[in-house]
C-alpha cells in the first residue's frame, strides 16, 4: 500500500496525470523518488505513439516538431521547464553561490530566463524537423535515462539549502533503495536502446553523460549542491542532449 502511495506522490508531483488525493506524509514519500522515471515510461510510450502516427500521416515537419516538443510539456505541467528557466536566469547573472540561490527562488522570469527558452524551444522544433521514424524508440527510452539520472544525482548531490523541495525528499527517501532502483532504470533503459540501435544509442548516451557531468560541475561549482529548480534544468538539458545526439549520430 505504502508503494502504491509513493506511485501516486510521484506522479502527483512531477506530472499533471490525474491521481487521487492522498496525504504526503513521511512514510508515503519515503519511495516516491523511485518511480520518478516510471513518468518517464509514459511519456515516452506518448512520443513514440503519437510520432509513429504523425509521421505515417501527411502533416509537415513544422506541425510534427511542434507536437513533439510540446507533448512532454503538457504531461509534465511544465514544472521541469520552470526550473529550466529559473536557472538560466541564475547563470546569467554571473552572481557568487547566495545571489544564485536567491535568484533560484525569484518566481519572476527575468530575461535570460525568456531567451533560455526561446533558444531552446527553436532548437528542439529544429532537431525534432530532422528526425525520423527509426529515431523515435531510442528517443523515448531517453526520457527514463533523464529522469533516472535526475534521482540519482538528487539522492547523491550534496543539497544546497536546508529546506526546499529537494531536500524534502532527500531527507524522506529511503536513499539506498532509490540509488538501487535508478541504477536499474538507467540500465534498463541503456540496454533497450542498444538493443533498439547501437550507433544511436550511442549519441543518446553520450549526450545524456556529457551533461550529467556539466550538471554535475555547475552543482557543485556555482551552487554548492542541488536544488529543485537545477534538476529540472538538467532534466531538460538531458532530453534534448540526447534528441541531438541521436540526430548526430543518424546522420553519421
Amino acid at each position: 500500500m505504502k508503494l502504491i502511495q509513493s506511485f501516486i506522490i510521484a506522479f502527483a508531483m512531477y506530472s499533471k496525470i490525474p491521481m487521487p488525493r492522498i496525504d504526503w506524509d513521511e512514510e508515503n514519500m519515503k519511495y516516491a523518488m523511485c518511480f520518478f522515471p516510471a513518468i518517464g515510461i509514459v511519456i515516452g510510450a506518448l512520443q513514440y505513439t503519437a510520432g509513429s502516427l504523425l509521421l505515417k500521416s501527411s502533416c509537415g515537419k513544422l506541425f510534427f516538431a511542434s507536437v513533439m516538443t510540446l507533448l512532454p510539456l503538457v504531461v509534465s505541467g511544465g514544472i521541469h521547464m520552470d526550473g529550466y528557466m529559473d536557472t538560466m536566469d541564475a547563470l546569467g547573472s554571473y552572481g557568487d553561490k547566495e545571489k544564485k540561490l536567491a535568484i533560484l527562488k525569484d518566481s519572476h522570469s527575468g530575461a535570460f530566463a525568456i531567451l533560455g527558452l526561446g533558444c531552446y524551444l527553436v532548437w528542439s522544433l529544429g532537431v525534432w524537423s530532422e528526425i525520423k521514424a527509426e529515431m523515435l524508440g531510442v528517443i523515448s527510452c531517453g526520457y527514463v535515462c533523464s529522469r533516472a539520472l535526475s534521482g540519482l544525482a538528487v539522492v547523491t548531490f550534496p543539497s544546497a539549502r536546508e529546506k526546499g523541495l529537494v531536500k524534502t525528499f532527500k531527507d524522506g527517501a529511503a536513499e539506498k533503495a532509490v540509488r538501487i532502483t535508478m541504477v536499474f532504470y538507467l540500465c534498463a533503459a541503456a540496454v533497450c536502446m542498444l538493443w533498439i540501435c547501437p550507433v544511436l544509442s550511442a549519441g543518446a548516451l553520450a549526450g545524456a553523460g556529457i551533461v550529467f557531468g556539466y550538471y554535475r560541475h555547475i552543482c557543485m561549482t556555482q551552487f554548492g549542491g542541488v536544488t529543485g529548480d537545477l534538476a529540472g534544468y538538467f532534466l531538460q538539458m538531458c532530453e534534448l542532449a540526447i534528441l541531438t545526439g541521436v540526430l548526430a549520430a543518424g546522420c553519421f
